[in-house]
C-alpha cells in the first residue's frame, strides 16, 4: 500500500474517531456502551494505520547496510 492511501485512510480513521468522540458526548446512557465500543475499534485501527504510516517512512536497516556494502567495493 503506497503512502498516500496510508494517509488517506489515516484521515477517514481519525474522522470516524472524532465523530464518534461527539457522538458519544451527546448519546443516552443507554446507547454510550455500544458507541465505546465502535470508538474503541475506530481508535485501534487509528492506531494501526498510524504504526503502517511511520513504518512506510522510516527506512530499512537492511536495504541500508545493503547500499553502503555495495558503496564500499
Amino acid at each position: 500500500m503506497s503512502i498516500k492511501l496510508l494517509a488517506v485512510d489515516l484521515y477517514r480513521a481519525q474522522t470516524k474517531v472524532h465523530q464518534l468522540e461527539a457522538q458519544l458526548a451527546e448519546a443516552p446512557v443507554d446507547q454510550q456502551d455500544a458507541i465505546s465500543e465502535m470508538l474503541r475499534e475506530a481508535r485501534e485501527e487509528l492506531r494501526l494505520l498510524r504504526n503502517m504510516l511511520e513504518g512506510a517512512k522510516s527506512p530499512l536497516p537492511f536495504r541500508t547496510s545493503h547500499n553502503q556494502m555495495k558503496r564500499e567495493m
